[in-house]
């Protein structure tokens, strides 16, 4: 329930729309409490992934050089 609330606050945010196909395709929600562990471990961990993907694509990723490290440390002490 908390990979839904992630993606749902994601999108409110953002007015991004997160496309979780894999997960759908699952056919398994957390309300689903008849299925085995395995079924909603593996749509967690495609949820997951799929929210982790969208981001990446949305956003540059920053690179940290050992400049930018040293002057971090320095700035938090």
């Amino acid at each position: 329930m908390l990979m839904i609330h992630i993606k749902k606050f994601y999108e409110s945010i953002t007015n991004e729309e997160i496309p979780a196909e894999r997960y759908h395709a699952l056919t398994i929600s957390p309300v689903h409490i008849h299925k085995n562990k395995k079924c909603h471990k593996d749509a967690i961990l495609a949820l997951g992934e799929e929210i982790v993907t969208h981001i990446h694509a949305q956003r540059p990723v920053v690179t940290v050089t050992d400049g930018m490290a040293a002057e971090k440390v320095a700035a938090e002490q």
